[in-house]
């Protein structure tokens, strides 16, 4: 396993509240500071009817108005990494509300590499400079009197990086709940021998750590869930538990990645996710269009 870059601390119990958003199976998170007002924003999801080309903030808005009524002080917006499964919401939260936004140093890899794909041309910068701060692997920053400490797991994409809070750790997609198993390794820049080494570092956190997923579906028919522990990965995770061995691990990823359809809003997401949660700019008639690039994904 892995060498953590840091020292969880798990006397620090962040106050978490989670918003699960059903269109996309997302779960974004506030965390609070238990000493202070301070909070952070993880995963939020700006709402988007594909089919008329409508972009709404409902579920942005929810989050908002408990910050508010709460009265915090929101100081950071955090993408785990740059989803392809549902649309940014932060810099719409962020125009409300303030606070900085951040991501993994290698969205740069991401937004060169889509860049490329939606021929975005030499106007869109692929510097990540859309971000306030670009993490790297064993990085801080705090939140109130929290420090939050930020690993580097990559796998599912390459920007992916875990946000670990106290005894409270945010995982992204690089892990489900225990009987969900773990995210696809498919798509550009990912790798499943890499999701792998990843998800070993995260499990080696201690046993008693709280995991918090950013997506749930509810496998066999349960109830959504997002909330799991180190111990209980290990021991029961159905892709990583029970001493799952790398080579079967990536064996099985494989296989079951050549199955799976790609994710209904992976075109908007991409486009968006990659700036920052910005839409697209306007074209001289002041319109916003989307791009959908034939044989190119």
């Amino acid at each position: 396993m892995s060498t953590l870059p840091f020292t969880p601390d798990l006397s620090v119990k962040p106050e978490v509240t989670a918003f699960f958003d059903a269109p996309t199976n997302t779960i974004s998170y506030v965390v609070k500071d238990p000493a202070s007002n301070a909070c952070a924003v993880i995963d939020s999801v700006m709402d988007i009817d594909y089919a008329a080309g409508r972009i709404t903030y409902d579920g942005a808005d929810r989050i908002i108005a408990h910050i508010r009524e709460h009265g915090l002080t929101l100081e950071w917006l955090i993408e785990t990494h740059v989803h392809a499964d549902h649309l940014s919401a932060a810099p719409y939260i962020q125009s409300q509300l303030g606070g900085k936004l951040g991501i993994g140093e290698n969205i740069t890899i991401v937004q060169d590499t889509f860049g490329k794909i939606f021929n975005e041309g030499t106007e869109f910068q692929r510097d990540g400079s859309q971000f306030d701060r670009l993490f790297k692997d064993g990085d801080s920053y705090r939140i109130g009197n929290l420090v939050a400490h930020v690993m580097h797991t990559p796998g599912h994409t390459p920007a992916c990086m875990t946000h670990v809070i106290g005894d409270a750790a945010f995982v992204g997609d690089t892990l489900f709940m225990p009987d969900g198993g773990s995210a696809r390794a498919d798509f550009p820049g990912g790798d499943a021998r890499t999701l792998y080494r990843s998800i070993q570092r995260v499990l080696s956190l201690p046993r008693e750590s709280r995991l918090f997923m950013c997506h749930d579906y509810g496998p066999n028919g349960r109830d959504i869930q997002w909330e799991t522990t180190v111990g209980d990965e290990i021991d029961h995770n159905i892709h990583v538990g029970h001493g799952t061995d790398e080579d079967s691990f990536v064996r099985m990823r494989e296989e079951r990645d050549a199955t799976l359809a790609m994710p209904k809003l992976i075109i908007p997401s991409l486009q968006v996710n990659m700036r920052a949660g910005q839409l697209p700019p306007k074209d001289k008639d002041g319109k916003t269009y989307l791009k959908v690039p034939i044989n190119g994904l």
